[in-house]
């Protein structure tokens, strides 16, 4: 009982008054039955509500429709009209995919998904949805799946032609459609990527906490902007669909629809086959404070429900699993008859008056307009809480008996003629048999002076505009000017520092800048002590819609923690998939909102890509512009913290985005500059990027920028740091990073001993030297009559020689990325394998990586190319074993020379 607890622990005050409840409980039972007794039962606890008696709700109801039809309000439209602009709708989605795949077999595409959905989404378009004619608009985010019918749709509009839909998943010449909503094969109609799915709610989710973000610190205006998430039951069993539930009720997200199509399937069965999905969603949406409507039965039940006086109905409504419902949809009405109402007779007597066509004909709720439309008004005029529409659908309605409710249905890419001549005649299409004995089903286009274009153009008109749609404004936004990051550029003098400090310090700096600060949006998973960024709580707060309602128990000091309506800082909790969710938001709000902000999320770098890659892809395909920055980042700087810590391969996980640009900055005027140009290139040039960068925990003296250094060689990838004073063989020592220290030691160490000359490079990106080189190269191979062109790494190396020894913090396939573009021996020094708690210098003995190590490849590459004689190895090797000449302890002294380690907390 929920209400254990409650009664347990107060005192019946009169218990005569309690027993005559219970006793007046036991005779409905005996007289009238359970399903009476649940019906006063429930009445009375809404009866309790009203009165602000404040008992809590039960997180499940009777399998029935939320709203009864006495509450209906009257439909608006010519529901007559939109019947069959969705039946046209219906059509050319099926026939366009059907279309595909007879041309090109297997290429794909679905055609049940829309069929169970279409009357969800043609209610909101022709009465709901806010187009972008004036301000944001809505935000709908589609069910990938769904595509097809957005697509017809839009067809039937005259947005799309007959050779766009033709060239459905067949996007090469340019002439195509994208398989699903992709903003960046489609960046004037989609706005949202949401096939991977579970990523579309849990970015819906967080989008219209944005928006409020927005309006609550004065940025843009998005009352007027309502998210619509529509998504299936079987996504919900996705962790990312459901993870942020308590985070919309908690923040009071009224701007918030879900609309889920609980056709009963997944991909190759039921969702629950001997459960009830639509109650266990309720449950799960309800607890978590959500207000849930359910549209469970058409129109066609009324008349049976108001005739089941003794809840019999709804009693078997409540006990059939999911699986039987999913079998009625495929049977006859004599098998519905015989089986879901004959087992008990006075279900049958409710039905005697009806044919088997008409219990064939009782619809489920999410197919009928009038249902949705009740729910979908309701879901609006709700306040203070996010709304979740569970509407009962079929898996392939109205496409025939090999289409509905099968559980093959989600893989089935066409019809055949048969099921195209059923179909046609379902939906009263004027479509000869001729047309379709063809073999290429014809698509239907009614003309676009015809009433039903012409009342579609006249629905989308009243809302402002037709949608799906992307308008998107190039941003204008000036970078920094010089004496805002001057501090960075400068060098920390004595003071040592590392160069998440330096970004702290940055930011700060950003933030106070009169042109920009108020665009910065900060975005951090619950770590910014880790990242030194607590000094920002106390200067500009961290969001809360509700403000600060307590006083925190540091708020007598200097550093305490600071919520308000208008905060900047979005800080997130435990929680790198709501973050990498805030990010897109915000990155891609110059396009949704055509408000351009400048968002920086600052995370634990081994929780980065590898926990959330696929939000990170989404987000480039969104076409996201922002900064994403890998904290406490090597898998030797954050020394303590061992295997599940440390980030040694961030950087080749981000190798595999088309659109980011990669870096990893060894000093503060690095990241200073990569910062500064960041911001130029994407929100003053327009250009189609985001960013990854990395920054560390480790202290040291950071240098000031040297003189002659422009930001172009910084932002390129290479540029020659410190050129060797000695006269000996050559060679060249690539570094990043921390490992800028090892590598400087190196050098020194190389001149003395061994009169080596190794000159010491900064890459500051290998990624970007690899872009780099294979456009020259394809350049070169495409225009074979014109004079070849040399990439940024040749031109940089020119009258340099000898080997190239590359060190980095990150695996070896890292540096590797250039290898082959070097034309000359390479030998890469990196973090291969687990990581593991230990000091830094025994990590990076370990890995091979020290400045010992250094030394050692650099002789040795020599050695290969015949420069040095390879004793010089041999005595190196004994001289690091034995400890000699500063070259640090034998690797079993380690421990003891060590330095102490930088205490960073937990993940």
């Amino acid at each position: 009982m929920p209400f254990d607890a409650y009664l347990d622990q107060l005192p019946d005050i009169d218990p005569d008054q309690t027993d005559e409840w219970m006793e007046s409980l036991d005779a409905v039972v005996r007289a009238d039955g359970q399903a009476r007794a649940r019906y006063l039962l429930g009445k009375l606890l809404s009866r309790a509500n009203s009165l602000n008696v404040g008992m809590p709700s039960t997180v499940s109801t009777d399998y029935i429709n939320t709203i009864p039809t006495e509450e209906e309000p009257r439909f608006p439209g010519d529901e007559e009209m939109e019947r069959r602009i969705r039946r046209i709708i219906r059509w050319n989605a099926a026939v366009m995919v059907t279309r595909a795949n007879k041309h090109y077999d297997g290429i794909g595409g679905h055609i049940s998904t829309y069929a169970a959905s279409a009357s969800l989404y043609e209610v909101g378009f022709n009465h709901f949805f806010r187009g972008k004619r004036e301000g944001s608009g809505d935000q709908v985010f589609y069910q990938g799946h769904a595509a097809p019918g957005i697509y017809a749709r839009a067809f039937l509009e005259g947005r799309l032609g007959e050779e766009q839909m033709e060239h459905f998943r067949r996007e090469v010449t340019g002439k195509g459609l994208s398989s699903y909503p992709h903003p960046r094969l489609m960046p004037t109609f989609w706005e949202f990527p949401t096939v991977s799915m579970g990523l579309g709610p849990l970015n819906a989710i967080y989008q219209a906490r944005f928006n409020r973000y927005l309006e609550h610190r004065g940025i843009a205006d998005t009352s007027g902007s309502r998210v619509w998430a529509f998504l299936g039951d079987g996504e919900c069993d996705e962790p990312e669909a459901l993870a942020a539930l308590s985070l919309a009720a908690r923040e009071q997200l009224d701007n918030l629809v879900f609309v889920v199509s609980c056709n009963l399937q997944r991909l190759d069965g039921p969702v629950r086959g001997n459960g009830k999905i639509i109650q266990e969603l309720e449950s799960a949406f309800k607890g978590a404070g959500w207000n849930v409507i359910k549209v469970i039965w058409g129109r066609e039940w009324d008349p049976l429900l108001a005739r089941d006086t003794e809840g019999v109905l709804l009693e078997r409504m409540n006990r059939t699993p999911d699986g039987e419902f999913q079998k009625y949809a495929t049977e006859t009405g004599a098998y519905i008859r015989e089986h879901f109402f004959g087992p008990d007779p006075r279900l049958k007597k409710l039905v005697e008056g009806m044919s088997d066509d008409d219990l064939v004909r009782l619809r489920r709720g999410g197919h009928d307009y009038r249902k949705l439309y009740a729910a979908y008004r309701a879901a609006t005029a709700h306040s203070g809480r996010p709304t979740v529409i569970l509407a009962q659908t079929v898996k392939g309605w109205t496409l025939g008996p090999g289409f509905e409710g099968r559980n093959s249905t989600h893989q089935i890419k066409k019809m055949g003629e048969a099921e195209l001549k059923a179909f046609r005649d379902l939906l009263e299409l004027p479509i000869t048999d001729k047309q379709l004995e063809a073999g290429n089903p014809p698509y239907y286009h009614p003309g676009e002076n015809s009433e039903e274009v012409e009342y579609l153009h006249f629905r989308r008109n009243e809302l402002g505009g037709p949608l799906p749609e992307r308008k998107p404004v190039r941003p204008n936004i000036d970078p920094p000017p010089a004496p805002v990051l001057k501090d960075f550029f400068a060098g920390s003098g004595a003071v040592q520092a590392s160069t998440t400090t330096a970004f702290a310090g940055i930011l700060r700096a950003l933030m106070r800048d009169p042109g920009l600060g108020k665009l910065v949006v900060p975005i951090i998973p619950d770590e910014a002590r880790t990242f030194g960024m607590d000094a920002l709580f106390q200067e500009v707060k961290i969001y809360s819609p509700q403000g600060q309602l307590y006083d925190p128990v540091d708020s007598k000091m200097l550093l305490s923690y600071r919520e308000a309506r208008d905060g900047q800082i979005l800080e997130e909790g435990i929680t790198e998939a709501g973050s990498m969710a805030s990010f897109t938001a915000a990155a891609t709000s110059y396009s949704t909102h055509r408000t351009a902000v400048i968002p920086f999320y600052i995370y634990y770098s081994m929780f980065g890509y590898q926990r959330v890659g696929d939000l990170v892809w989404a987000a480039g395909d969104a076409r996201a512009r922002g900064f994403m920055l890998g904290g406490t980042a090597g898998r030797t700087t954050l020394n303590g913290e061992g295997l599940q810590h440390q980030d040694g391969h961030s950087h080749l996980l981000f190798s595999v985005l088309p659109n980011i640009r990669t870096y990893d900055p060894a000093f503060a005027y690095e990241l200073a500059t990569i910062l500064q140009d960041g911001i130029r290139r994407m929100y003053k040039d327009d250009e189609d990027v985001f960013y990854y960068i990395t920054i560390y925990n480790e202290n040291y003296h950071m240098p000031p920028m040297p003189d002659g250094l422009t930001a172009d060689e910084i932002t390129s990838g290479i540029y020659l740091y410190r050129r060797a004073e000695a006269t000996g063989p050559h060679a060249q020592i690539f570094a990043s990073g921390p490992t800028m220290l090892s590598a400087l030691a190196a050098q020194e160490q190389l001149q003395s001993r061994w009169k080596v000359a190794a000159n010491v490079w900064s890459v500051t990106s290998y990624l970007e030297l690899r872009r780099d080189a294979l456009a020259a190269e394809e350049w070169n191979r495409t225009h074979p009559e014109e004079d070849g062109r040399e990439n940024r790494l040749t031109m940089a190396l020119s009258g340099y020689d000898g080997p190239v020894t590359a060190v980095t913090d990150y695996m070896k396939a890292v540096p590797d990325q250039i290898a082959r573009f070097i034309q000359r021996p390479f030998y890469p020094l990196g973090t291969d394998g687990y990581g593991r708690s230990d000091t830094r210098e025994a990590l990076r003995h370990y890995f091979g990586t020290d400045t010992g190590s250094i030394v050692l490849s650099v002789l040795h590459s020599l050695v290969a190319q015949g420069s040095m004689d390879r004793k010089v190895l041999a005595e190196e090797m004994d001289r690091q074993e034995r400890g000699l000449d500063g070259t640090g302890p034998h690797p079993d002294e380690l421990h003891k020379t060590a330095s102490a380690a930088t205490t960073v907390p937990n993940g």
